[in-house]
């Protein structure tokens, strides 16, 4: 099948008994039909979905894909395309995706629908579209080599199907080291009846990981070692946090596309897990919690009342994952026969071979860090430290110390940076100042508030967007 040409599958697979799809598929292959930037429509949650108790999905700092009706399918448009993004206020990240951002935007429809999707290949490099979870006809799978030939450079697929489930699932590249670059999008399919209990606020968020050196933009698809981790393309303190009136009931999408499991923690609340990529979890396997274990290429939704009022953290629990730049510069492995950081250790960690295969620099190493004077083995205890050395390594920590700090076994640890003008922004008024100290890395708010304060913060982000549009 050729990779610029369009395919239309006529039905679903012979193992998948499903209900009838809402509206007929289309009878021949249709034209091209581009969007109008007059006409399109995000708008999925219509006087009749509304009527269904359906809610449309927010995803912070990530756009909703804009589609257009042709003669009865819903027709989108998708460019994969290098992007430049920013996870803080100026730490600029050079990454690929969609439509001009990282995660690309969001892709929602109707258990029913019928939906085109074009999709343009502007990489340098051949390019493939999976529908992660979603079933449908091979030939619309994505598998580059088994259901398509990958699209050029240049190209283009058109992709045509009849959407005859619900859930949370999302679309990426099928090559697999352009995941690592950033190629991943939310696909949230509505049922045709909302599920039971009623949600007031459904929101999705995408956790991603990068490995990127200092003084450098361009991820390392290679690595095995990451020091900047992500929610919906953003680091905290620079996510947007998820705002909720007292009292309703909520539903959080979180998907995983990267090299690690996150453990995915809700501070405040307790949580029930009630969908996966495959869909609405039926009978009795739920179980009350706050800690979920989002794998690869899972997604887990999670529903909770918001009875409890506060400014909660929502967050992966592994340590490394709450830092931003993440470096070995915690106690002694930071010092180098206590006299500074060994220089160049970071590459190593990064996936960026240095000397001879075989020499001692490329030995045993601590496990899995990132490599500041940390990677080869060598006699390193964590035996107090001297004061000089001491103060030369806190200096970069930006914080205050105890009398006598360096002396302790294991000293420093942690970083606490406050900037909460940076990331100011509507969603983050009314927070208590200082707010940003333990917010880095994959960590967002969820924050239930009285109506008063939500009605406030609605009024901000109003006033935003008129002056965007001014």
């Amino acid at each position: 099948m050729s990779a610029t040409g369009v395919a239309v599958a006529a039905g679903a697979s012979a193992q998948h008994q499903h209900p009838p799809p809402a509206t007929p598929p289309a009878a021949a292959p249709p034209p091209q039909v581009p969007l109008s930037p007059a006409e399109p429509s995000t708008d999925v949650v219509s006087l009749s979905s509304r009527a269904r108790g359906v809610v449309n999905v927010q995803t912070p700092d990530v756009p909703h894909l804009p589609w257009k009706m042709d003669n009865g399918v819903k027709v989108f448009n998708l460019i994969a395309e290098p992007v430049r993004t920013e996870f803080l206020p100026g730490r600029a990240v050079d990454a690929w995706g969609f439509n001009g951002r990282m995660p690309g935007p969001t892709i929602e429809a109707n258990e029913g629908d019928r939906v085109r999707i074009i999709v343009d290949n502007r990489l340098p490099e051949l390019f493939s579209m999976h529908w992660h979870g979603l079933e449908i006809p091979i030939e619309m799978d994505g598998a580059p080599g088994i259901s398509q030939e990958p699209i050029a450079p240049g190209g283009r697929f058109i992709y045509e199907f009849t959407l005859r489930q619900n859930g949370t699932f999302f679309y990426h590249s099928h090559m697999a080291m352009q995941e690592m670059m950033g190629l991943i999008g939310f696909f949230i399919i509505h049922p045709r009846q909302a599920h039971l209990p009623r949600v007031d606020r459904d929101f999705g968020l995408i956790f991603q990981g990068w490995a990127i050196l200092p003084n450098n933009t361009i991820p390392n698809s290679l690595a095995m070692e990451f020091n900047w981790l992500t929610i919906n393309g953003k680091a905290g303190p620079a996510t947007t946090p998820l705002l909720v009136k007292l009292g309703e009931r909520v539903r959080v999408r979180l998907v995983n596309l990267g090299m690690d499991h996150h453990p995915i923690h809700l501070h405040g609340n307790t949580f029930y897990v009630t969908g996966t990529e495959g869909g609405r979890i039926v009978g009795g396997g739920r179980e009350p919690g706050n800690t979920v274990l989002v794998g690869v290429a899972q997604a887990r939704d999670i529903e909770f009342n918001a009875e409890n009022e506060g400014d909660w953290m929502l967050h992966c629990h592994l340590p490394h994952h709450m830092m931003n730049q993440m470096a070995s510069m915690v106690g002694p492995m930071t010092m180098r026969e206590g006299a500074g950081m060994r220089p160049g250790a970071m590459e190593p960690g990064m996936g960026v071979a240095e000397g001879h295969a075989l020499g001692a620099e490329n030995g045993p190493a601590f496990g899995r860090t990132i490599g500041v004077g940390a990677e080869a083995e060598r006699p390193v205890g964590h035996a107090p430290m001297g004061a000089a050395s001491g103060q030369q390594q806190h200096a970069g920590h930006g914080q205050p110390s105890a009398p006598g700090a360096q002396l302790v076994p294991g000293y420093p640890q942690d970083m606490y940076m406050v900037m909460d003008d940076a990331v100011k922004k509507p969603e983050t008024y009314g927070l208590a100042k200082g707010w940003t100290g333990g917010m880095m890395g994959m960590m967002t708010l969820v924050r239930v508030m009285k109506p008063a304060l939500f009605d406030k913060i609605a009024e901000l982000q109003a006033e935003q967007r008129r002056r965007e549009r001014a």
